[in-house]
């Protein structure tokens, strides 16, 4: 028959846990609900804060300035269609006294570029009186420059690198490399050409002179359309103009490549005349930057939690 002191010490025992187990319940119900708090209040805050900025300005004269900053590619943050609707948006917006394009970018897809080219040329047609000007910070180059040549003027840091004006395809070759190791290479086509970059397979000749031949027409339309937009301004007596090289900002003034130095904020002031700057780039839709940055507040929360012992050991 059990003693009276073990009762005693096994319903210590039991009291004991449950108080336990009800701390524990009570913690993780306080955790749970911070998460949710917070939760709510990034979402309201992603809510509020893309049309914050123009709200506030109420119709009052700005100058509007849409990013492009990254790789230009369909899939990237620097994409055309992001960029068009920044620029629609910049171009409807009550006040807007002129468009910066706030340029940070080594270039990218000629399409995705041209895109934003075009839409520049048919915005100046459309709001003559409105000036749109490119501003580079470190770097504007390939596609980048593509885009900024349909600007009005194009400023620049002297140490900014600018220019670029080329068409590459890149590859590498393994031929070597499988032989030595014994390597079968087994590749089916239907198409004569259809493997034409395959990097396991020696260079056709026909496909190589087939490949330049259309690099040189995406150059030439390249070159032209940087003629179109500069007009009047190139140093067309530079052999090296059109090769691919990059200057700096400053070489890039006596080339006329760009026009003169400057910043978005000297731009704003002295050259558009609207010193209160409103950035029009398009966000992430919503779901997106709730998703990612939950992600992070779960995770500094989780953090938070271990340390502050809410996870029994």
């Amino acid at each position: 028959m059990p003693s009276p002191a073990w009762e005693r010490e096994t319903l210590e025992k039991v009291l004991l846990a449950s108080v336990t187990e009800q701390r524990r319940a009570r913690r993780w119900g306080i955790f749970f609900k911070l998460f949710m708090l917070a939760y709510l209040g990034v979402a309201l805050w992603l809510i509020a804060q893309p049309l914050s900025e123009q709200r506030n300005m109420g119709g009052k004269s700005h100058t509007a300035v849409v990013d492009v900053a990254g790789m230009i590619a369909a899939g990237e943050k620097a994409n055309a269609d992001t960029i068009i609707e920044g620029l629609r948006a910049a171009v409807e917006a009550a006040g807007t006294k002129g468009i910066i394009l706030r340029m940070n970018t080594p270039g990218g897809s000629p399409v995705q570029s041209a895109y934003v080219y075009e839409e520049i040329r048919r915005i100046k047609k459309l709001k003559p009186d409105l000036p749109i000007y490119a501003v580079v910070a470190d770097m504007c180059t390939s596609g980048g420059y593509y885009i900024a040549s349909a600007a009005d003027k194009i400023f620049v840091n002297q140490s900014s690198i600018v220019g670029s004006i080329g068409v590459i395809m890149d590859s590498f070759g393994f031929v070597d490399a499988i032989n030595k190791l014994g390597i079968e290479r087994r590749v089916m086509t239907a198409g004569e050409h259809k493997a034409i970059l395959d990097p396991f397979s020696p260079v056709d000749p026909v496909a190589r002179e087939h490949v330049q031949t259309v690099l040189n027409t995406i150059h030439q339309q390249f070159i032209e359309a940087v003629r179109q937009g500069r007009a009047g301004r190139l140093n067309e007596n530079t052999p090296e103009l059109y090769s691919g090289l990059v200057w700096t900002g400053a070489e890039g003034i006596k080339l006329g490549l760009v026009d003169e130095l400057g910043d978005v904020r000297s731009v704003a002031e002295a050259v558009i005349g609207a010193k209160d700057v409103v950035n029009y780039t398009p966000e992430e839709n919503l779901w997106d930057r709730v998703t990612n940055r939950i992600g992070t507040t779960f995770g500094h929360m989780l953090r938070g939690a271990v340390s502050a012992g809410l996870y029994p050991n």
